[in-house]
C-alpha cells in the first residue's frame, strides 16, 4: 500500500484562485558544457499553487521547464524567454515497500534517492551518468544508464506522471491513460509541458555495493567481443582511449559488475570543488594522451575485481564539483550517438578516427551496449552501441561536430538530445523517424506554443 513518507512533508497545496505567482527575476543559465549563457526571466515555485501562476503568467514569450541544470547544450534553455525552475518541487509524496513505487515530485533527485532509499535496499532502476540529474530532468530525456541493455530506460520504469499544461490544467498520463501523451512527454523534453509528480518503480538490490570486475581491452573489435559476452551482466560500461590509434584504436577498460551481498562503508558526500577554471592549454593532445595511457595501465593486464559502492560505480565524476571547469572558460561540447549493432564496428572506428585525426581532447569517452529502444517518441536509446565523447571547444570544433553527425547519419544513428548542442535540423529530422508524430501532439497539449527552448528553436520541433 502506498503510504506517505514520514521523512516528508506536506502534500502540495492546491492552487488557490487569485493567488499570486512567485517573484520573477533575471538570470543568465548555461548548460554543462558551458557554451553560453542564456539570459530569460525565471521563478523558482515551492508548490503546484506556485507553479500554475508560473505556467499562467504573462512573462517572457515561451516557458522552459529547468531542474538541475545537467544537460549539456541547450534543452533546459530559452534565452529572451521564461524558465520555471523545479528544484524546490523536491517532495517525495509516498512510498510502497511491498511494490517499489516511489511518488515524487521533478525537483526530487537521483541523489536524494540514494540517500534516502539505497540503506533501505532500494536503488532508482537506470540512473544517469550523475545523481544530481532531478526526475524531472530523467522524463525530458527518457534517461539510460550502464544496465540499459537489459533495464531499458527511465520510461520504462514510470507507472503515471501528471502534466501541467499550458492553460495551467493537470492531466494524468500512463501507457492506459492518454498513451500518445505519456510517450510523447517521456523524452520530450519539456516542450509538452511541467511534470509535477511521477510514480516510479524502484530497483531491490541486496547491499549498498557491487562487485566490479575490471579488464583492459586492446583494441575496438576486442571491445564489441567483450560486450557480447558481458550481455548478461547487470552493469556493463567501457571507457575508451580516444586518441589511441592504430592497432590500439578503440583500446580501453571493460567494467562489468553485479549485485555485492556486502554492505560497504558508504563514501564521504563531501565534494571536493574544481575552483577555477583550467587554463586553455591545459588539456591538448599530448596531455590527454599521456593521462589515458596512464588510466588504462591502472587496470592490471590480468585484470581485477573489488567491492564498490554503488555511488562511486555509477557517478565516478561527482566526487569532483564543477569538473566542467576542466575545459576552460569557453566549455565543451559532449557529442553522444547510438549506431545500430550491425553498423557499429565500421562506424565506431570511422568515429574514433574522426577524433583522434583532430586531436580532440577527450579525455573521458564512454561506451555502452543497449538491448532496448527507448519508451518515447523521441527517446536516444535503441538496441546497439553508443559512444560519448567530450570535445573542448575550441578552433575546428564545429567542423569536427558536423563530422561526428554526418558520420553517425551514414551509419544509421541518431545523437542524444541530452548532450546536444550542434545537431542540425536535417539531422534530427533524419535521426528521429517518430518526430512529425510527436509535433502533433505535441500541437494539441499545447496548440499556443507556450512550452519552447533554444533546442526546440534550433532543431525546428514547433
Amino acid at each position: 500500500m502506498l503510504v506517505p513518507l514520514a521523512l516528508r512533508l506536506v502534500p502540495p497545496a492546491l492552487p488557490t484562485p487569485g493567488e499570486a505567482a512567485p517573484a520573477w527575476r533575471k538570470l543568465s543559465l548555461q548548460g554543462w558544457g558551458r557554451l553560453g549563457r542564456a539570459p530569460c526571466q525565471a521563478a523558482r515555485p515551492e508548490r503546484l499553487r506556485d507553479l500554475r501562476a508560473v505556467v499562467l503568467a504573462d512573462v517572457g514569450r515561451n516557458l522552459v521547464p529547468h531542474g538541475a541544470g545537467r544537460s549539456y547544450g541547450d534543452a533546459a534553455l530559452n534565452g529572451g524567454g521564461a524558465a520555471v525552475l523545479t528544484t524546490r518541487l523536491d517532495r517525495m509524496l509516498g512510498f510502497d515497500a511491498t511494490t517499489g513505487v516511489l511518488v515524487a515530485e521533478p525537483g526530487v533527485s537521483f541523489a536524494d534517492i540514494i540517500r534516502t532509499f539505497l540503506p533501505r535496499g532500494w536503488l532508482p532502476p537506470t540512473p544517469p551518468g550523475t545523481a544530481f540529474a532531478t526526475l524531472g530532468g530523467a522524463v525530458a530525456h527518457d534517461v539510460h544508464g550502464k544496465n540499459q541493455h537489459l533495464a531499458g530506460c527511465f520510461g520504462h520504469h514510470v507507472e503515471w506522471l501528471d502534466l501541467m499544461l499550458a492553460d495551467g490544467s493537470t492531466r494524468r498520463l500512463s501507457p492506459s491513460e492518454d498513451a500518445a501523451a505519456f510517450h510523447a512527454t517521456l523524452g520530450g523534453l519539456g516542450l509538452t509541458g511541467v511534470v509535477t509528480a511521477l510514480a516510479l518503480r524502484l530497483l531491490p538490490v541486496p547491499s549498498n555495493a557491487l562487485l566490479v570486475r575490471r579488464q583492459r581491452i586492446a583494441g575496438l573489435d576486442a571491445f564489441l567481443e567483450a560486450f557480447g559476452a558481458a550481455r548478461q551482466a547487470s552493469w556493463a560500461v567501457g571507457w575508451i582511449d580516444a586518441l589511441a590509434g592504430g592497432a590500439a584504436l578503440g583500446r580501453g577498460i571493460l567494467e562489468v559488475a553485479e549485485p555485492a551481498p556486502q554492505h560497504l562503508p558508504p563514501p564521504p558526500e563531501a565534494q571536493r570543488n574544481l575552483p577555477f577554471d583550467a587554463p586553455g592549454c591545459l588539456l591538448n593532445r599530448f596531455s590527454v594522451r599521456a593521462f589515458n595511457a596512464a588510466y588504462w595501465r591502472r587496470v592490471p593486464a590480468a585484470g581485477d575485481a573489488q567491492p564498490m559502492h554503488y555511488g562511486r560505480f555509477l557517478f565516478p565524476l561527482d566526487g569532483i564539483g564543477q569538473w566542467n571547469r576542466l575545459y576552460g572558460r569557453r566549455g565543451f561540447h559532449q557529442f553522444q550517438c547510438v549506431l545500430p549493432e550491425a553498423e557499429a564496428p565500421r562506424g565506431l572506428r570511422l568515429l574514433l578516427e574522426a577524433v583522434g585525426q583532430a586531436g580532440a581532447a577527450s579525455f573521458l569517452a564512454v561506451l555502452k551496449w543497449m538491448g532496448r529502444d527507448g519508451a518515447g517518441l523521441l527517446s536516444f536509446a535503441r538496441p546497439g552501441f553508443t559512444l560519448a565523447l567530450d570535445i573542448p571547444a575550441r578552433a575546428g570544433a564545429g567542423a569536427l561536430l558536423r563530422r561526428l553527425e554526418r558520420l553517425t547519419l551514414d551509419h544509421g544513428g541518431r545523437v542524444y538530445l541530452a548532450k546536444d548542442s550542434t545537431l542540425s535540423p536535417a539531422g534530427m529530422a533524419a535521426m528521429y523517424p517518430r518526430l512529425a508524430e510527436f509535433q502533433a501532439i505535441r500541437a494539441r497539449l499545447d496548440p499556443g506554443g507556450r512550452f519552447s527552448s533554444d533546442m526546440s528553436r534550433r532543431l525546428g520541433l514547433g
